[in-house]
């Protein structure tokens, strides 16, 4: 064999082997899978379709996903070792409690790119999924003429007849709502005064259809079951975006973050770790927002996204917004977690 055919045996096996060696990697990237765990319904198609399916076709890797999300199953999960979920959203009082408690992996910042985030919606163990907010949701065919317009409204059963809607889980929201309708200025609610809370909220108990995801929300409100209540923003968007009327009303809307975690010892950490990489990009998250009409929280999406769509987010309806006090909560959920649950038991 002559030197010049061997150098060219030589490159093209070396060139064989990368070929290889690629179609090994790239299976290898297809063979692997994260799971994601999110609420349902209309959020969690847009997570899917904005944030999965990119990073899929860009990775390799696949995203099954689960849910709703279940904070005694993630707990019950790291506890016991044996951690299926790799990314989850949660709220952000869970989040902070969560990293107290050695519930979650640190955020790779190395690889999550912590400068493009509002700083409000991302720490050392979450970073911000969308900054939503709780509004006044009502069904104009079901209330007629009359359009409440603060949560005042939504406790006063003689003007506004019919059941009214509420989260059902202990969270920040609904014990706010009952004292700013018992008249607590927005910047007295923290500390919470709870017995003028639950006091407020029996005024109105018999009347209450409690919803605990947010397409039950949409089905109460749509079918007229309950046709007033709370809602999350992007909730009562995507039902005007399907054609049903809605009411909206922003007069003292409370504003909150949902997070991004990994729960400690996830089996995909690193995976794991460049999905928040793609759901917190710029482009992830103005596309989410645009789908959803939950406010991003990269501070680079907004100009990529519609200015119409950009005009009707949480971030432009701050005159009388109100912010959830996430670290009150955190230090305080077990305590009003008890006596939230008692109370709705009775």
């Amino acid at each position: 064999m002559s030197r010049s055919n061997g150098m060219r045996l030589a490159k093209a096996i070396a060139f064989s082997a990368l070929i290889v060696g690629a179609g090994l990697g790239v299976a290898a990237a297809q063979s692997q899978a994260i799971v994601f765990t999110s609420w349902g319904g209309t959020t969690q198609d847009a997570q899917k379709k904005d944030w999965a399916e990119p990073f899929t076709k860009k990775t390799g890797i696949a995203v099954k996903q689960d849910g709703p999300t279940d904070y005694g199953k993630l707990k019950a999960m790291v506890e016991s070792g044996n951690v299926d979920w790799d990314v989850v959203d949660v709220e952000a009082d869970f989040a902070a409690a969560a990293a107290k408690d050695g519930l979650l992996e640190p955020i790779d910042f190395g690889v999550v790119n912590r400068g493009d985030l509002d700083p409000r919606f991302v720490t050392d163990h979450a970073v911000g999924s969308f900054y939503y907010s709780f509004v006044l949701g009502f069904n104009p065919a079901s209330l007629g003429e009359k359009a409440p317009r603060n949560w005042a409204d939504v406790f006063d059963t003689k003007a506004f007849p019919g059941k009214r809607t509420f989260y059902k889980w202990s969270a920040p929201g609904v014990l706010e709502i009952a004292l700013l309708a018992d008249g607590v200025p927005a910047d007295k609610l923290y500390p919470l005064d709870l017995d003028r809370a639950f006091k407020k909220l029996d005024t109105i108990k018999s009347d209450i259809v409690w919803w605990g995801t947010g397409a039950q929300s949409q089905q109460l409100l749509a079918s007229g079951e309950a046709p007033i209540g709370q809602f999350w923003n992007g909730r009562l968007f995507a039902l005007e975006q399907s054609g049903e009327k809605v009411g909206v009303s922003w007069e003292q809307n409370l504003t909150a973050a949902d997070m991004l975690v990994v729960p400690k010892g996830a089996k995909n950490r690193e995976a794991a770790m460049q999905f928040l990489a793609e759901a917190t990009s710029p482009e992830g998250q103005a596309s989410f927002a645009t789908d959803s009409g939950y406010a991003p929280v990269n501070v680079k999406s907004a100009a990529l996204m519609p200015k119409d769509v950009a005009a009707n987010l949480p971030d432009q309806h701050t005159s009388s917004q109100i912010n959830l006090d996430m670290a009150y909560w955190a230090a305080h959920r077990d305590e009003i977690g008890k006596r939230w649950y008692a109370w709705q038991a009775k």
